[in-house]
């Protein structure tokens, strides 16, 4: 018997994007999110902006952290790898929607490089987290207890180490979803 794979309609998703993003998981994210009924929205330092992945991948972000979106108008955060993490962690904005997001209870999800903006966010210490190797003595002097597994999840995070993770990284965003109550409309502006 497969697994089945819960709908989570209704559900926003702020998928975080910078300069330089790794392509794959924002595209792959996106997509399967989308393909469970979830509304995705690409939330970044401007917005409308286009922001240019690792591979040439284009995405124009759809809301400015810290205007139209804050922690309140999403039910999960989504904060793919590659450089972009590292420049997220430059804009105060950015960690502001992380930190609101780990200290609502709400999901929120990082795969390879992206726990480097959950340091940012204080929200490591004494939390279970896998991550792309090379930034694992990061969680640590944060912290963390890292863990080198395809998926952690523990209390309201969810990480994952690299690309090859991205399969069951969004099962496991999925099934977190599907366990948020349904809330009220959100408004977010650019």
């Amino acid at each position: 018997m497969a697994d089945v794979i819960p709908i989570i309609k209704g559900k926003r998703v702020a998928i975080l994007v910078e300069q330089e993003f790794e392509d794959g998981e924002v595209i792959f994210l996106s997509e399967k999110l989308r393909a469970s009924s979830a509304a995705v929205v690409f939330v970044a330092p401007s917005a409308p902006t286009q922001y240019r992945g690792k591979h040439g991948h284009i995405v124009t972000s759809d809301v400015a952290a810290g205007r139209g979106a804050h922690a309140s108008t999403f039910d999960a955060v989504v904060i793919p790898g590659g450089y972009a993490a590292d420049r997220m962690r430059m804009r105060h904005a950015m960690v502001d929607l992380v930190r609101e997001a780990v200290e609502a209870g709400k999901p929120v999800a990082a795969i390879c490089y992206g726990p480097q903006l959950l340091i940012s966010a204080k929200a490591v210490r004494d939390k279970m987290i896998t991550c792309w190797p090379t930034i694992a003595i990061d969680i640590k002097n944060a912290g963390g207890l890292y863990m080198d597994k395809p998926v952690v999840e523990d209390g309201n995070l969810i990480t994952s180490r690299k690309s090859d993770d991205l399969a069951a990284f969004s099962d496991a965003i999925i099934r977190a979803l599907s366990r948020v109550p349904n809330a009220s409309n959100y408004e977010v502006s650019p």
